[in-house]
């Protein structure tokens, strides 16, 4: 006699609870062994494939390519042993060949490292399985397992996801919602989540029908429909996350902003010498700025912090994690560096530049992109002198380059064109006040315009 199992979608870890379904590399019918990859999605911060801790034949997949499925929600279900037959052939030939035209999508998973990751794995009747991308390093959750002979799916978990659905209809009156998220966020934009249909298994209510019925009542409210030529496009992913960590740092930074000119041409014949001394391994600019930077937060150790917004304290780190901002296919992300004080000019070079191949190709793990302490970000290659950046959350600060170009400057009694860039330090105003910021981007400047300075500071 087989058994159906629900494998609910798992928790991802680095705060996610929802993920897009990329592709289905399983079809209804299809066997599958234990740990076995049976689906690629895609979270905020890059692409997994999930395993399935259950053995047997797949009689249910919980969703289609672009659906976004919560965090705690039916994923697949698999049935155990001889009961292929629940599956009619033709309906597995025809859920075969939809699968097929899924795993087109094309994937930007990278194999988890060994060595790093906050990872996060269910791991059922024996399974040893992480989600591939997120690696099982120390920073992984230690994965809880089922008490043996214990019968259908498991409990909720730190990793997994809520008790299994009750079987048949909701009772009359009954709200099916599992996330306290879904609540809070119903609480928040003052709806009764009574009234929203839930789409999840069983009637569940999910973010998405929260999100939808919100959604519904803004545009009943505004009775008013888009002109002609209007188009509309959500924000997904990386697009969301971003867009949410802006409004986040908009909302809670009182940030203030200071600026400089600086004459680059100590900057510009400095990278030149470098680079013609070793080619196989050349110096970018915004390098030698990030150099400058890190010195700079010896000298004002202030700006490499944190605020702790519900403590009301200023959490300051003695290691750089270095943020820079990188534009990628996906959108803007900015990856960390880490401990970049301990690496050599040529060395912090090599690891931006790989780093940021890294984010365009959508290779970057979650953890790479989370815990900077400090941002440089060089918008210069965009063609502009300066721009009032905003700060990433949490960090205290963010220094920008502009573009280096030719302009008059004051050289003793001449006026002599140089090559000049815009220094700009946007920093929180909670963690220090306008004389440590002015110090340090005038330190920055300094060096800018003298970069041999540098070698007394070492």
């Amino acid at each position: 006699m087989s058994t159906e199992h629900s494998f609910a979608l798992p928790d991802l870890g680095e705060g996610l609870t929802e993920a897009e379904i990329l592709a289905w590399m399983v079809a209804e019918g299809d066997e599958v062994a234990v740990d076995q990859p049976v689906v690629e999605v895609e979270t905020a911060k890059a692409s997994v494939e999930v395993p399935c801790p259950y053995a047997g034949t797949v009689t249910r997949l919980h969703g289609a390519a672009g659906d976004t499925v919560a965090v705690g929600a039916p994923l697949i279900t698999v049935a155990g042993p001889g009961a292929a037959a629940a599956v009619p052939r033709a309906r597995r030939e025809a859920a075969r060949s939809t699968a097929t035209e899924q795993t087109t999508v094309p994937s930007t998973r990278r194999e988890s490292d060994p060595a790093g990751g906050n990872g996060a794995a269910e791991d059922h009747a024996g399974s040893g399985a992480v989600l591939v991308g997120y690696g099982t390093g120390s920073g992984a959750r230690t994965p809880r397992r089922r008490a043996r002979g214990a019968g259908g799916p498991p409990r909720s978990t730190m990793t997994g996801g809520p008790p299994p659905l009750p079987e048949g209809p909701p009772a009359p009156g009954s709200v099916r919602v599992v996330s306290p998220l879904v609540r809070r966020m119903a609480r928040e934009h003052g709806l009764d989540i009574a009234t929203v249909p839930g789409s999840g298994e069983g009637g569940l209510v999910l973010r998405r029908d929260v999100a939808a019925a919100i959604e519904a009542r803004r545009r009943a409210a505004e009775q008013r429909t888009d002109p002609p030529r209007t188009h509309r496009t959500p924000l997904r992913g990386g697009h969301r996350t971003m867009a949410e960590h802006l409004e986040r740092s908009r909302r809670e930074i009182p940030e203030a902003t200071v600026w400089v000119d600086a004459d680059a041409t100590g900057l510009v014949e400095l990278r030149r010498t470098l680079n013609e001394a070793d080619p196989e391994h050349p110096v970018s600019v915004l390098a030698l700025v990030a150099r400058i930077a890190i010195r700079a937060l010896e000298r004002f150790p202030e700006l490499n912090a944190h605020f702790d917004q519900e403590r009301r304290e200023v959490v300051r780190f003695d290691d750089v994690h270095l943020g820079f901002a990188a534009q990628t296919p996906r959108g803007l992300v900015v990856p960390v560096v880490r401990e970049a004080q301990d690496l050599s000019t040529r060395r912090l070079s090599a690891r931006l530049a790989e780093t940021a191949r890294a984010a365009r190709s959508g290779a970057l793990e979650p953890a790479a992109l989370v815990g900077g302490t400090f941002t440089v970000n060089n918008y210069g290659v965009f063609g502009v002198d300066g721009s009032a950046a905003i700060i990433p959350h949490p960090q205290a600060a963010i220094l920008g380059l502009g573009r280096i170009v030719r302009r008059p400057w004051v050289v003793g009694e001449s006026v002599v064109p140089r090559p000049v860039t815009e220094l700009t330090l946007a920093f929180d105003h909670r963690v220090c006040d306008g004389g440590v910021a002015g110090g340090f981007l005038r330190y920055a400047a300094d060096r800018v315009e003298r970069p041999e300075l540098l070698l007394g500071d070492a």
